[in-house]
C-alpha cells in the first residue's frame, strides 16, 4: 500500500509544502470549503448533517495547516462484562477512502467485515486491546485509553490523532483532538471504530467456543439477559471482568 506524497521528508510538513505537491488540493479548495452547502467526498456538509454521515473535514483541516498524518482513533468494549477492551488507529489514504465508512453501531455485521477487510488493504491499521487484569487493576476508562495508546502507538510517528470522546489519553505521544460522537464526525475516526468491533467481535467468538454457554459469540460479552443467566448457572470465568459489579457480586 502507499501513500500519496508522504514517503520521505519531515514528520509534519508546512502548509505550503503539503500543497506544493498536490495532495488534497482538489479535497481543500473544492471539497472542504467549511461553508453549510460545500461538497465533502459527495455529499454536501448540510446533507451529512442531516444523515449523521461522518466527514473529512476534521482532517482537512489539519492538514490545512501543514499535518502530515492525521489519524482517527477509537475504542470499544467498555461496558461489556468479559473481554478485553480493544482500540484501533487509522490512517486513511486520502486518495483511496472506502466508501460506506460510518459509526460502526450504524453497520451491520456483514458491511463491517467488509469495510475492516478493504481498510486492512489500503489504509494503515494498528489494532491494541488492554486486558481483563489492566481494567480490572486501572479500571475501565483508563484502561480504554492504555488500549489507544498502544494502537496509536503501532502506526509510529503521527502529526494528530483525532480521539472518539470528550478526553485525550495522557499517554499519547502526539498532539491530539477529542470529537464528542466522533465516530458519527470524522470519517478516519469511524474506520478507527469499525476496525477496533472487527477485531474485538471476532476475540469474543473465539472466547466463546473455550467457554460455551454465555453467548459471547453474539453478545459479544454484554450483560445479555442470556449472559447474566449463565454466570448464574455456569460462574465467572478468567476473562469477566472481576472490578465489575455484576461480577463482584457472584464472587
Amino acid at each position: 500500500m502507499s501513500f500519496s506524497g508522504v514517503s520521505g521528508g519531515s514528520v509534519c510538513w508546512s502548509r505550503r509544502s503539503f500543497l506544493s505537491i498536490g495532495i488534497f488540493n482538489q479535497t481543500l479548495d473544492r471539497r472542504c470549503s467549511y461553508g453549510p452547502n460545500v461538497e465533502v467526498y459527495g455529499f454536501t456538509s448540510a446533507a451529512r448533517k442531516r444523515h449523521r454521515m461522518p466527514n473529512f473535514e476534521e482532517e482537512a483541516k489539519l492538514y490545512a495547516l501543514g499535518a502530515r498524518r492525521v489519524i482517527g482513533v477509537d475504542e470499544v468494549g467498555r461496558g461489556p462484562l468479559a473481554g478485553p477492551v480493544t482500540a484501533a488507529a487509522v490512517l486513511l489514504d486520502t486518495q483511496r477512502i472506502p466508501d460506506g465508512l460510518n459509526d460502526s453501531k450504524k453497520l451491520n455485521a456483514k458491511t463491517r467485515e467488509r469495510l475492516f477487510r478493504e481498510l486492512h488493504e489500503i489504509a494503515r491499521v494498528s489494532v491494541a486491546h488492554a486486558s481483563v487484569g489492566e481494567i480490572d487493576e486501572l479500571n475501565i476508562l483508563y484502561a480504554s485509553h492504555l488500549a489507544m495508546e498502544r494502537a496509536v502507538a503501532g502506526l509510529g510517528t503521527v502529526c494528530h490523532a483525532l480521539v472518539d470522546g470528550n478526553m485525550i489519553p495522557k499517554g499519547l505521544e502526539c498532539p491530539a483532538t477529542p470529537l464528542v460522537k466522533g465516530d458519527s464526525r470524522s470519517l478516519s475516526i469511524a474506520a478507527a471504530s469499525i476496525v477496533a468491533k472487527v477485531a474485538r467481535d471476532r476475540i469474543m467468538v473465539d472466547l466463546a467456543q473455550q467457554y460455551p454457554g454465555y453467548g459471547w459469540e453474539k453478545n459479544a460479552g454484554y450483560p445479555t439477559q442470556l449472559h447474566r443467566e449463565a454466570l448464574q448457572t455456569l460462574g465467572v470465568t478468567p476473562h469477566h471482568r472481576r472490578s465489575f459489579k455484576t461480577v463482584h457480586n457472584m464472587l
